[in-house]
This record gives C-alpha cells, sequence and structure tokens, in this order.
C-alpha cells in the first residue's frame, strides 16, 4: 500500500505563440514547487510519475532534483487535449471549460471529451498502481482538468467543475491510497 499525491503543476509561462503542451512554468511556479519541498510527506516520496508537457516535467524535475529520485513520464497522465483550438484567451478558455465540464461526453471546439480524459488518466493510475513495487509514497505531477476528472473518478462523484481545484494559477494537491483508491482529502494548495 503505499499514498499517491497528485500534484497539478503551478503557474506557467503563457505564450500563445508556443503549443500549450510546451509551456515552462513561470517564475512563480517554480518558487512555488520549490515550497512543495517544504510539505512533510514530501520527504518521504519514493517514485515520482509526470505527463509529457514541459511544465509537468518541470514540476517533477524540481522534485527527482530534492529527492535524487528519477522520474518517469507516461503521455496518459497529459492534460485534456485542446489541440483544436490551441491557445483561448482567458475568459474563452473559461466558457468552454465550463461546458467541457458540463457536457462530458460530448466534444467541445474539438476538445477531447471529459469522459475521454477521464478515463485516460484513471487507466494511467492503474498503470502506475500496477507496476508500481515500491511501498512508499507516490508523486504524480500532472495538470488540473485530468486531476479533477481524476478525483470525480475516485470520489464516486459526477463530473463537475465545482470539483476543480482552487483557482490560484494551479500547484495543488489531493492524495488516495494506492490499494484501495480511497481520497484521503481533496485539493489542498502546495503553499498552503
Amino acid at each position: 500500500m503505499s499514498t499517491i499525491y497528485f500534484i497539478t503543476h503551478p503557474d506557467v509561462d503563457i505564450d500563445p505563440n508556443i503549443p500549450i503542451t510546451d509551456w515552462s512554468l513561470s517564475d512563480r511556479g517554480m518558487k512555488r514547487m520549490q515550497i512543495t519541498l517544504t510539505l512533510e510527506w514530501v520527504k518521504s516520496i519514493q517514485s515520482i510519475f509526470c505527463s509529457t508537457e514541459k511544465k509537468a516535467i518541470d514540476g517533477a524535475q524540481v522534485l527527482s532534483d530534492y529527492l535524487k529520485v528519477p522520474f518517469t513520464t507516461l503521455q496518459e497522465l497529459g492534460e485534456n487535449d485542446r489541440s483544436a483550438t490551441g491557445y483561448l484567451p482567458k475568459q474563452e478558455f473559461e466558457l468552454v471549460a465550463d461546458q467541457f465540464f458540463s457536457e462530458p461526453s460530448q466534444s467541445v471546439r474539438g476538445w477531447e471529451t471529459a469522459l475521454a480524459a477521464q478515463s485516460r488518466v484513471v487507466e494511467a493510475i492503474q498503470k502506475i498502481v500496477d507496476s508500481e513495487n515500491t511501498s512508499g509514497p507516490i508523486a504524480i505531477v500532472s495538470h488540473g482538468a485530468v486531476g479533477t476528472l481524476l478525483l470525480c473518478q475516485l470520489s464516486n462523484r459526477a463530473i463537475a467543475r465545482e470539483h476543480d481545484q482552487p483557482a490560484n494559477g494551479g500547484g495543488n494537491y489531493f492524495s488516495f491510497e494506492s490499494d484501495t483508491l480511497e481520497v484521503n482529502h481533496g485539493w489542498i494548495a502546495i503553499d498552503a
């Protein structure tokens, strides 16, 4: 049995001219990720996984450097596929995200559906649980929307944006047990 900590990457440098998957953590995001290292549970992390997106890799690298534990990337831990629209200005993005969560079986403007993204991230978690042989805690650095979809599944709740991470630029976590998939707690900011 291991505790799994699902951590969303904190603040990013948003650049409409760069694909979303290639955005890096901003200076603020890096500072907030460094604050994560002061959390007591971080010191006992035995394994680190992250998505293949740059911002998640940046976050995993901070943990890896501190803990001297290598990280493994999994494409299945990626954010919901929004490549059909790419960058959207904040107000427009929020409206489309609201629709994404409220109509989980529908593709909104060509985005991956919430149900498909949820299935993918749940399968990724099961893959990690089945393959990981450590008994120590596991950190997963990923993204807000798929984290919310995972939390809804683990909590046996319908997909809804009301379960989304706090609107603080990302950088939140929840934890659950690998054997029972029971949620220990909901979203907590990494710098709370």
